[in-house]
């Protein structure tokens, strides 16, 4: 036995007996505290939007608003930073299940059509991640919810712009407004066909519950991306920035439309019900090691 494997081994014998946690166990406690952050930006956008949709707050927020609303919080910063680690954290275990196959599941179409939503979700949320840690700059600067919603407004009319200039604006444009009706589609098709205890350790009579959550949830979700589908796909048909929106404003421009402020209420309670989910996650979601991790 060579040096280096008589050191490696003797580490691993001395952490074992201090009680060091392996790399499967620390991956684990990340995905956790990631799931963790996740349930909380739902149930806190959902609430808020719930409250909007009750004239109780003057508008919806989308996910980064939660971030915006908890900035307001006492000791906003410390929170701030907490919620944008633990989303850190959630993006760390995206790449595990899309580039390692966390989930084992496999090479096959449906494997590598799972695994790059799994890749587009982690795009999203450190996207989302990299907000929060935003708000960290421009704490001082926005005095509430509302002036950073404008704000949100006018970075991606921004960016809008910016794509429209290049060649094929146009329809580069149109295509990243299919591409979100598509992620919109695909959560209201996951609500109704996947089996989501089947990723669960869950006692068996809390399942039931725990499944209802997900397709109440996943479905709300899919219905609160049409909308700012929509009016990316019409910008993109115009070549005009202005039309690109957030989904705070995109749910807004929904609750000003007859039978509105029903659908946004349900809207919202289904966002909530996403976030409920994602803590049920945190506790019992089967996290499996990578097998082309080695994990010692």
């Amino acid at each position: 036995m060579t040096a280096a494997k008589t050191f490696r081994r003797a580490t691993a014998d001395i952490g074992r007996i201090v009680g060091r946690p392996s790399l499967a166990t620390l991956l684990e406690g990340a995905a956790r505290i990631g799931y963790g952050a996740r349930g909380f930006v739902y149930l806190s956008a959902g609430a808020l939007t719930l409250l909007a949709a009750t004239d109780r707050i003057g508008e919806a927020v989308g996910t980064s608003g939660a971030a915006g609303w908890l900035a307001e919080q006492p000791f906003g910063k410390v929170w701030l930073v907490l919620l944008g680690l633990g989303l850190w954290a959630f993006v760390g275990w995206r790449v595990l299940q899309a580039v390692f196959d966390a989930d084992h599941e496999g090479t096959d179409l449906k494997g590598w059509t799972t695994r790059a939503g799994q890749a587009v979700s982690g795009l999203f949320y450190g996207v989302l991640a990299s907000g929060v840690f935003e708000y960290l700059d421009e704490f001082a600067e926005a005095t509430d919810a509302s002036s950073a919603q404008v704000e949100s407004v006018a970075e991606n009319q921004e960016k809008a712009a910016a794509l429209l200039a290049l060649p094929f604006g146009e329809a580069l444009l149109i295509g990243a407004g299919l591409t979100v009706l598509g992620v919109g589609v695909g959560n209201i098709v996951r609500a109704f066909r996947d089996d989501f205890d089947d990723a669960l350790a869950c006692p068996r009579a809390f399942c039931g519950t725990a499944t209802a959550l997900a397709r109440a949830g996943y479905a709300a979700r899919g219905f609160a991306y049409l909308p700012l589908g929509v009016f990316v796909v019409l910008a993109g048909l115009h070549a005009r920035s202005g039309e690109v929106t957030t989904t705070a404003a995109a749910l807004d421009a929904l609750e000003a439309q007859p039978g509105g402020s029903v659908i946004l209420g349900l809207t919202a309670a289904g966002l909530m019900a996403f976030g409920a989910f994602a803590f049920v996650e945190a506790r019992w979601r089967r996290i499996r090691p990578p097998r082309d991790l080695k994990i010692g």
